[in-house]
């Protein structure tokens, strides 16, 4: 009896240490998300961590195809590139013809 209680003290942390977790990271829910291909230098700045100077660039070197191009392209520097990522996202441009 005692080891089944254990058990269901582990898992009912378990649990709740999971559904915190979501909760936590809800904050960078995919609706918050600020899109890279898309957004204004005002949207940009939205971003914690972004700058004006930073946003300016991100704008001018458009398309990305995923947000991890800012980095390899040199468009943002690594240090940058850790503050604004969990804010960001690069969806994919649709061809206009």
């Amino acid at each position: 009896m005692r080891l089944r209680m254990g058990n269901l003290m582990w898992l009912a942390a378990l649990v709740l240490a999971c559904a915190t977790s979501g909760a936590a990271n809800s904050d960078s829910t995919r609706g918050e998300l600020v899109d890279i291909n898309r957004a204004s230098v005002a949207e940009l700045m939205h971003v914690p961590g972004m700058t004006e100077s930073w946003a300016g660039r991100i704008v001018r070197f458009r398309p990305y195809w995923t947000k991890f191009d800012l980095l390899q392209e040199g468009v943002v520097t690594e240090e940058v590139y850790r503050r604004i990522r969990p804010g960001i996202i690069a969806h994919h441009m649709a061809n206009e013809n």
